[in-house]
């Protein structure tokens, strides 16, 4: 189960990071287009929301593999699946079904994640 946690990590990390990167790193209106949501939020908004999913990604990895504060690795699983909640939320109130899907997905791993972590299968 450990193994599968580490593998639901590393999925959960490079999702993140990379959606992370792409909304703390680009323009407002380059992200439109791939991200109608951002049309919503202010340029500082969708810029945090990127820096929050990029710390989450390295805080899923990085205490855990350095074994330096490892409560972190499912605080930030913590962290993340409250970020998805409130995205899912969001995605409800515009009634855009497919987003709410992934949103649940990354929920539940992340979910997964902490409870391993702070669990049976902590560090």
């Amino acid at each position: 189960m450990s193994i599968f946690l580490w593998i639901v990590q590393a999925v959960l990390a490079v999702l993140f990071a990379m959606a992370g990167v792409m909304k703390s790193t680009q323009p407002k209106d380059k992200l439109v287009e791939k991200l109608p949501w951002v049309g919503d939020f202010s340029p500082g908004a969708v810029r945090f929301i990127g820096i929050v999913e990029l710390v989450g990604a390295l805080g899923l990895i990085l205490p855990a593999t350095t074994g330096i504060a490892t409560a972190l690795t499912p605080l930030a699983a913590v962290g993340l699946g409250i970020t998805m909640l409130l995205a899912a939320a969001y995605h409800a109130r515009k009634k855009e079904l497919p987003a709410i899907g992934l949103n649940a997905v990354l929920l539940i791993l992340a979910a997964l994640v902490a409870w391993g972590r702070f669990g049976p299968y902590s560090f």
